[in-house]
């Protein structure tokens, strides 16, 4: 199975372990993932707010890009933003003639042209459950997850009306859930699985910001989830990296750790966790894992707090970036 893939700005730094452990269990699943040449970024959430033809010129060029393979392969994006653009983009395109054209004089400047409906968009959760399917996976799990109980947590990007609602079902989407029950999970019921993160919310108002990552932790440890499992890089970042923020905001101790669904595949495919960079998270792992045997190290002194009149974005350090020479990188073709 060989398919397009858009790994997004995020996945080359603070979400290197959603690439990683995806690149992991790639190779057992027989899937092969090919990075779209000199790709750029999809312009997040924001930007299209600001300059609605320079974004979609901005997200189509990865498009046109992507044509240059193999236009029968989806274009595989894990991150939820990037495959909410894209597909938007296409959508789009398709339906505004006028706006297509627009967006073709831009590509042209870079000697590209994209014609709207040639390259399918799929997110990674969609290819794996699809294309693989519960069967399969179940060959490869060697280490149950039987021991778990999980929160499945798309977010609000990937079950948007309109797009492909059949691949991805904007009421209640049930296949990360029928995913994570193939692993040997137990899925709780989690009624808040497609409710928003927050995005950059933290950066612009930080009491709604708090606020709904507060509504989605204690959502899940009101369930009796041991673990929140998401499918996006901006909501793992924003459960994780933030929540020890949020606690301090509203003066509670709620602590779920967050990891990406497919770190929690390779753990049941009986992966070493330093593999999948599972540890790196900042909320603590540990007391979750060790229900299913699995043993880390203990967590890095956590960084110094920025001073109050730091004015800068509060990022994490999470993992380091992907390394040169292994599959996916430029280096290894």
């Amino acid at each position: 199975m060989k398919y397009s893939y858009f790994p997004g700005c995020s996945l080359e730094h603070n979400a290197a372990a959603y690439h990683h452990s995806t690149m992991a269990i790639a190779g057992p699943l027989g899937m092969e993932f090919e990075e779209i040449e000199d790709w750029n970024c999809c312009g997040a959430t924001e930007y299209i707010s600001l300059n609605m033809m320079a974004s979609f010129a901005l997200i189509a060029r990865n498009l046109a890009q992507a044509t240059k393979s193999d236009t029968t392969r989806p274009l595989v994006a894990p991150c939820s933003a990037c495959y909410l653009n894209l597909s938007k983009c296409d959508k789009y395109l398709g339906e505004d003639s006028e706006l297509a054209a627009k967006v073709n004089v831009a590509l042209a400047a870079g000697g590209l042209h994209y014609d709207p409906g040639t390259v399918h968009v799929r997110h990674l959760l969609d290819v794996i459950s699809a294309d693989v399917g519960c069967e399969r996976l179940q060959e490869h799990v060697t280490r149950p997850v039987s021991g778990l109980k999980i929160a499945p947590y798309y977010g609000c990007l990937i079950s948007r009306p309109g797009l492909r609602t059949a691949e991805h079902d904007p009421e209640y989407p049930t296949s990360l859930d029928e995913l994570l029950t193939c692993l040997g999970a137990q899925v709780v019921d989690f009624p808040l699985k497609t409710h928003c993160c927050g995005g950059h919310m933290t950066q612009i108002s930080e009491a709604t910001g708090f606020e709904l990552i507060r509504r989605l932790v204690k959502g899940a440890m009101d369930s009796g989830a041991d673990m929140i499992v998401t499918i996006c890089p901006m909501c793992q970042l924003n459960l994780d990296a933030f929540q020890g923020a949020m606690n301090r905001y509203f003066k509670t101790d709620m602590k779920i750790p967050v990891l990406y669904f497919t770190q929690l595949m390779g753990l049941a495919f009986g992966m070493d966790p330093a593999q999948l960079d599972v540890g790196a998270e900042l909320v603590d792992a540990r007391p979750a894992l060790a229900k299913i045997g699995v043993e880390l190290p203990p967590p890095a002194e956590p960084a110094p707090r920025r001073r109050r009149d730091d004015k800068s974005l509060p990022m994490p350090t999470m993992s380091e970036p992907r390394r040169a020479g292994e599959p996916g990188t430029r280096e290894a073709e």
